[in-house]
């Protein structure tokens, strides 16, 4: 909360882009816009995970969003581990807490991207 308890809020969001890449939104919101800007990235249709934190990196809510099921399990879990330790995740939040942007997105950098599939021919 900021001075006399007005929101100010920088809201996450893992977006799927394509089975090999996701990327990481970032939105700086204050007032009822910070209200906004969690409700955008929650109910967004390829959000797999979003969180809200306060200037002082806080986390005041999370949860998975309506594109978990774009990918496994097992992904969703290492994603919710390493969110708040991911490079991608920091990089953005520190743009948006130095006011630099009010929106910030970048490629997630993630090592837990599934592996390509394999046909015949490459065994």
């Amino acid at each position: 909360m900021g001075l006399f308890g007005s929101k100010d809020w920088n809201v996450i969001a893992i977006i799927f882009e394509r089975r090999e890449m996701y990327r990481v939104n970032g939105q700086r919101g204050k007032g009822s816009d910070a209200t906004k800007c969690r409700d955008g990235a929650k109910n967004h249709e390829r959000t797999i995970y979003w969180a809200a934190f306060d200037q002082k990196r806080k986390f005041i809510e999370g949860g998975g969003g309506l594109g978990e099921k774009m990918v496994t399990n097992e992904i969703i879990a290492r994603l919710k581990k390493e969110f708040s330790t991911n490079i991608t995740v920091t990089s953005v939040l520190n743009v948006l807490e130095r006011g630099e942007l009010k929106m910030a997105s970048k490629p997630l950098l993630f090592t837990g991207y599934p592996k390509p599939e394999q046909g015949p021919e490459d065994e």
